[in-house]
């Protein structure tokens, strides 16, 4: 930037320094019907053509500064944000491998995640909810609450062909009682909070994931005690009155910060989305691996002969979550968005529900299997459609 400076206010004062001392004007003067012209000298002092001359330069030289550092700040800003967006990206793209690395760490050595208590693994699970809400409005639950088929679809597909597929599975791999009851609880309980985000780096419809996860759990108080006694002959008790105050605290509310965060501060909601998906992925594998590591032993004492019936629940589950919205007649974003809504299940509160209510130790088996295959294939599902583009406007 020196070298064309230096031209510039050469040039300046160059032109300055070989102006005239007087500068002539023509003057008109009117002399009956005859127009004659006289030049009028205009004076420039020597000193007053120098003090102009470096004036000029000065200012010159001032603002082609001001430019430069801007644009040097500017370009080094930008820079370090392209660099950002691109590690972001990877790191979102790798977001399988990250879940398999934070589970075989809490497998090999669970005291890892020791740290992560019940108020850090809620924080956590709120983080996640919030990093999703930021991109939200109003605008889309009521876009999404105008149509609420969408919903219904996915309800049966949680609570009717879930569950129908998990007893199927466990009875073509003849598993024991214990691990069919267990296997038939998964199947039969609400949608995992992890799905959103799965669903955002899908390119599904976030809205309507959040949606769909507040009525499966919503719905998990009637429907999963009703399952397990239908199925299974079993009464599951569960505590609604808990399961509708952790929706509101740990769904709900989030959201809603995010919400009204991205209607009255759109500024500062637009410099920090770009973190929002790192946020959420981190906030994931932490859940996911401090869930394992609670339940590390069983889940390596498990054999193929359970491992494979599991996976292949979520893998099933998210295909048929996928193909049938999509030959009913919904679009490409719903029906992503339905698959990994199916696919995910809250194979941690599936857990729970066993070491609560079942007798029988290994009941609880499947859901810790279940959260490392839930995790891998919703985000497996969620990585190839981040790269397969949506054709439909929808």
């Amino acid at each position: 930037m020196r070298a064309p400076t230096a031209a510039l206010l050469l040039i300046a004062s160059t032109a300055y320094g070989f102006a005239p001392a007087t500068v002539r004007a023509p003057v008109i003067h009117n002399v009956g019907n005859a127009v004659s012209f006289q030049p009028s000298a205009i004076a420039l002092s020597d000193k007053h053509r120098s003090n102009v001359s470096m004036n000029m330069a000065k200012s010159s030289a001032m603002q082609m500064s001001s430019e430069a550092s801007s644009d040097g700040e500017k370009s080094l800003a930008s820079k370090i944000f392209d660099v950002y967006t691109k590690t972001a990206n990877a790191a979102t793209t790798l977001f399988p491998l990250w879940t398999v690395l934070f589970t075989a760490i809490a497998l090999k050595k669970p005291s890892t995640f020791d740290f992560f208590t019940t108020e850090y693994f809620t924080a956590a699970l709120a983080a996640l909810m919030l990093s999703m809400g930021i991109t939200l409005t109003p605008a889309d639950f009521v876009a999404v609450a105008s149509e609420p088929s969408s919903v219904l679809m996915q309800f049966s597909l949680c609570y009717g062909m879930m569950p129908a597929l998990a007893l199927f599975l466990g009875k073509m791999f003849g598993l024991e009682a214990g691990l069919m009851a267990g296997m038939v609880l998964v199947g039969s309980i609400n949608g995992g909070q992890a799905s959103n985000l799965c669903t955002y780096i899908a390119k599904g419809n976030v809205a309507l994931s959040v949606l769909m996860t507040t009525a499966t759990t919503v719905g998990a108080i009637l429907m999963t005690p009703f399952l397990c006694k239908t199925i299974l002959g079993t009464v599951v008790p569960v505590d609604a009155k808990g399961i509708a105050m952790s929706t509101i605290q740990v769904v709900l509310a989030p959201i809603a910060i995010g919400m009204t965060a991205n209607k009255f501060f759109p500024k500062l909601i637009k410099a920090i989305l770009p973190f929002a998906p790192v946020v959420g992925v981190v906030s994931t594998c932490l859940l996911v691996a401090s869930a394992v590591a609670q339940v590390a032993e069983p889940i390596l004492n498990a054999g193929i002969g359970l491992q494979i019936p599991v996976l292949l629940l979520h893998l099933i589950g998210g295909i048929v979550g996928y193909w049938l919205p999509k030959v009913t007649g919904f679009g490409e974003i719903k029906s992503r968005t339905m698959a990994i809504e199916t696919s995910m299940k809250s194979s941690a509160f599936g857990f729970l529900l066993a070491k609560l209510h079942f007798g029988d130790y290994i009941a609880r088996v499947p859901s810790a299997v279940s959260v490392v295959w839930m995790a891998l294939t919703g985000s497996l599902l969620a990585v190839v459609w981040r790269y397969i583009p949506v054709d439909e406007d929808e």
